[in-house]
């Protein structure tokens, strides 16, 4: 059907060299010698057949799938797509079942982003005095400011490598800062930290007795880098030398930058734009992003649902 309705009414030449368009009738005809016998009037047939419900849905729910799949990094599987969709459509839509998400996102060719392995990028001083473990692996506390997670990871450029390194709110899986560099030093972690505290300090949020874990990479053991958390009354904690599972979360939220941003985009050329399109991602990822850890819904969403029921913090520098 498909194939009369994109040919019908074409001009072709006959034997004879005169210029002819194709009917329906010579379109079946000359389909039939092929082999694929079919009657004009079973394609008069089958235009005049009215869509079903489903088919007229299935019309309208293509693009809206198609957007929100290219919105979103084009990393968003079935759940997340079907999850976006409830949460867009109007007030007197019905709801979207997510097997009609799934089988029109296969029909289209759409799936979600696969995780790859993180490249491990600690180098530790073992003669360096390292804070004790004060997680042993929990990162589930019961609300946010409790612990931070922080690590950082690297990124091939066409200008050399560049460094991405982040500061997790492990509550609602947050991230409160983060920082690119073009070099490994202690500074850059700094920077991620500083962003950190700052947006809870424009928030009114207090600090004191937060922890902040991370590995044993030389940067998180620096001077600049304890005296900046003893400074805002963190406490540091280092999990085990060679242990990804003691900084398991610091390295899942990094996998999924890797995957859902930087190797989608790749090459990179430089600093420049990978810090552009970092900066965008967090955005998305903090407002937008879904977790199914959060109960559906985004990292700055579950934290305000948190304070929603939960006496407000006492802004810093506010009297008892």
């Amino acid at each position: 059907m498909a194939f009369i309705d994109e040919h019908v009414g074409q001009r072709h030449e006959d034997a004879e060299g005169q210029g002819l368009r194709w009917g329906v009738e010579s379109i079946c005809a000359q389909l039939t010698e092929l082999g694929a016998k079919i009657a004009p009037a079973t394609y008069y047939e089958h235009r005049a057949r009215t869509p079903t419900a489903r088919q007229v849905r299935d019309a309208e729910l293509r693009p809206r799938i198609a957007a929100v799949h290219a919105a979103n990094y084009g990393v968003y599987g079935a759940r997340k797509v079907w999850l976006t969709l409830n949460r867009e459509r109007a007030a007197d839509e019905p709801p979207i079942a997510r097997c009609t998400v799934e089988r029109l996102m296969k029909e289209l060719g759409l799936h979600g982003a696969v995780r790859g392995k993180v490249k491990r990028t600690t180098i530790s001083d073992p003669r360096t005095p390292k804070p004790h473990d004060l997680v042993e692996r929990n990162f589930h506390p019961l609300a946010p400011d409790r612990l931070w997670v922080a690590d950082f990871t690297y990124v091939s450029t066409w200008s050399g490598w560049c460094y991405t390194a982040f500061v997790i709110d492990a509550y609602a899986r947050r991230i409160l800062g983060w920082s690119v560099s073009t070099t490994m030093t202690s500074q850059f972690v700094v920077d991620a930290v500083e962003q950190a505290i700052w947006t809870r300090h424009r928030d009114g949020h207090d600090l004191t007795g937060l922890i902040a874990h991370h590995d044993h990479g030389v940067q998180y053991l620096s001077v600049a880098y304890s005296e900046r958390l003893d400074t805002a009354g963190v406490k540091p904690s280092t999990g085990a030398v060679g242990s990804s599972h003691d900084n398991a979360l610091a390295e899942s939220i990094i996998g999924l930058y890797k995957t859902e941003l930087i190797k989608p985009r790749r090459p990179w050329k430089g600093l420049d734009d990978l810090e552009i399109a970092t900066a965008e991602w967090v955005d998305w990822y903090n407002h937008r992003r879904p977790f199914e850890y959060c109960d559906d819904l985004t990292p700055v969403e579950a934290e305000q649902a948190h304070y929603a029921h939960h006496q407000t913090p006492t802004p810093v520098g506010a009297s008892e």
